[in-house]
Formats: structure tokens, C-alpha cells, sequence
């Protein structure tokens, strides 16, 4: 496996949010007339049923599959055939990532069922099957300080501090908890009752965040700033905004803090999102980021420094992030004519 790189990646895919389009190379028609997810286990092609309840959902007749929530719900109901391959599933997902550098894996089953109960058995599911097929900590994403208690004690100390994400001054009854476990903490930008618009709310948030960690002994080293990353494609201001909020943290803090935003948020609406979401990490790195939320395939040290700003679509690209195109025509048109 490659040594992890200087930019510290918390990979972002074992979430119960993320899907598949049943049309694309990933879901596969079985010959018995099932559907099943395709995944690579040691260079071979593997299969997971997906449930006929799933098949026969709305979301699968409109083309897309919730694939994690898929491998989980197998994993903790299916047949042992079936629990076997969900469980695989799973692995497969976390040893890729890790082998494209990744530091931490986030894991958040918030969005696979609504009884608590159930999620916590989720949550406490896919952490010991990560974990048994990984080096790395993990990182606990959940908005429900019960799951995030259920994430932080299944956790391996023998991989590492874990880091939970996120707390913030909405969620700031999640420091002590953080702070019991001894983990790292995304430290956002979100205020108590309200989004940031301007960089000045969003320095504001954390300049009253950080020192309510620091009293609960969360130190600096242990503390990933996010400066909360929204769509350009909403507000083309958005990607300058965070790029300047990033250059101020990190010249009030100094080198030992460090970063963990969303950065994949910047691209929602686009076309080519993966253009996108490469220059932005690129940006924000040459601005002090250090790290963030991202798929490690597509953003890790070797791709960021690889970034040619001589090639047309990365400079319009620059120029979207940096709000000089607005509504991102000329970068959608060069797409469109590529």
C-alpha cells in the first residue's frame, strides 16, 4: 500500500447517502433475474444481492440504488450467503481508499433507517467490519449524538484517534463527547442557529469554537477547521469566500491546526464535478489547507500536484472557483464542446 501523503484525506464514501445508477457498470443483472451490485475483491468481480424490497422501491425505478445502505442492510438481515457479501462489500470500499492514501474513513449510516436503534446496530456493524480490514481510524459523521457515542466506542485504539464530525457551536454538546474518546474533531464553521454567508461569520464561529475545545482538551493538533464549503453554482462568491477563509485561519493558528472541508460540495450542479473538485483542493492547498473530505482516487497528492493550469477546462475551471465566470457559462460551454 502507498504511504499516506501530506494531504490528510478523511475518505468520503462509506456514507448510507451514496448511490449508484442501476444503468451504469456497477449494478448487474443476474441470471436468475435478480439484481446485484459488482464490486473488485482482490482483483476479482464480486456480487452483492440487492434486496428485493430495495428493487421494488422508487428509487431503483427512477435508476439509482443507495449501494452502502445496500451492503448494511445485508450485512445486519440477509441470508449468511448474503451477509458474507455485504460485509465484503464493505471492506472492499474501505481498503480502496485506503490504499489511494486515505488517513481516516468517515462512516455515517444516519440516513439508513429512522428507528435509533436500528442505527446505532448499523453504525456499530460497518465500524468493526472496517476496521477489520484496515490500518486506519475512522472518522464518526452523525448529526445524533447517540450514533456518534455508538461510532466512538466500537472504535479500535490500536488504529489511531478516531475524529468525529463534526461538532460546531450548534453541536457543541458533542466536545465533551469527543473529548471522552479522545478523538480529533472537525472543528465547522456553522453557528449556533444559523449558516455563515461571509467569511467574516464564518472566522466569527470558529474563533468561538476553538477555544471551547481547547478548555475540554481538544488541542490544536487534534482539531480540523471547516470553513464549510457551498455550491458555486448557487453563489459564485462561494468559492472565493472559503479559499480566503482558509488563508485567515490558517495565519491566526499556525501550522499545527489543520483542515477537513467537504471539498466535493463546491461542484454541486456542474458538469465534470471531478474537474471541479481537483482545482478547488488545489486552491484551497495553495491557500493553507492541508486536508479534507474527499474520494482519494480522485484527490490526493499525486493529482493535485499533476494540475496543469495551462490546459483550457483546469483554468476555467480556476476562474469559476475564483467567481471571475459567473454562472460558470464559459467553463459549461468548453465541457459541452469537449
Amino acid at each position: 500500500m502507498p504511504s499516506k501523503g501530506s494531504f490528510i484525506i478523511v475518505g468520503e464514501n462509506i456514507h448510507c447517502t451514496r448511490v449508484r445508477l442501476t444503468k451504469g457498470k456497477y449494478v448487474a443483472q443476474l441470471d436468475d433475474g435478480t439484481s446485484a451490485l459488482v464490486f473488485a475483491e482482490d482483483g476479482k468481480k464480486r456480487y452483492l444481492p440487492i434486496p428485493a424490497d430495495v428493487v421494488e422501491g422508487q428509487d431503483f425505478k427512477d435508476g439509482k440504488v443507495r449501494h452502502v445502505a445496500v451492503a448494511v442492510q445485508q450485512g445486519l438481515y440477509g441470508s449468511d450467503e448474503e451477509q458474507d457479501a455485504g460485509r465484503r462489500y464493505v471492506q472492499a470500499m474501505a481498503v480502496e481508499q485506503e490504499s489511494a492514501g486515505a488517513w481516516f474513513l468517515d462512516v455515517n449510516v444516519d440516513e439508513f433507517s429512522i428507528d435509533q436503534d436500528e442505527k446505532k446496530r448499523a453504525m456499530e456493524w460497518v465500524a468493526r467490519v472496517v476496521q477489520s480490514a484496515t490500518s486506519i481510524p475512522l472518522s464518526i459523521d452523525s448529526s445524533d449524538p447517540q450514533i456518534l457515542e455508538t461510532g466512538l466506542a466500537a472504535c479500535d485504539p490500536s488504529k489511531g484517534k478516531p475524529l468525529v464530525n463534526s461538532v460546531s457551536l450548534e453541536r457543541v454538546g458533542f466536545v465533551p463527547i469527543a473529548a471522552k474518546a479522545k478523538a480529533c474533531v472537525i472543528a465547522s464553521a456553522m453557528g449556533a442557529t444559523s449558516m455563515p454567508q461571509t467569511k467574516e461569520e464564518r472566522q466569527e464561529n470558529i474563533y468561538e469554537l476553538v477555544p471551547k475545545l481547547q478548555e475540554a482538551g481538544i488541542p490544536l493538533s487534534d482539531t480540523f477547521l471547516d470553513p464549510l464549503v457551498f455550491p458555486v453554482s448557487v453563489d459564485v462568491q462561494n468559492g472565493p469566500t472559503v479559499i480566503e477563509t482558509i488563508r485567515t485561519l490558517r495565519e491566526k493558528y499556525g501550522e499545527e491546526v489543520h483542515f477537513a472541508p467537504g471539498l466535493s460540495n463546491v461542484s454541486h450542479g456542474f458538469p465534470r464535478r471531478s474537474v471541479l473538485n481537483r482545482v478547488f483542493a488545489r486552491l484551497c492547498r495553495e491557500a493553507g489547507c492541508d486536508g479534507g473530505i474527499v474520494d482519494p482516487a480522485q484527490i490526493n497528492d499525486e493529482v493535485l500536484a499533476g494540475i496543469d493550469f495551462s490546459d483550457e477546462v483546469n483554468t476555467l475551471a480556476k476562474n469559476v472557483l475564483l467567481g471571475k465566470d459567473e454562472f460558470g457559462m464559459k467553463f459549461i460551454s468548453a465541457i459541452r464542446g469537449s
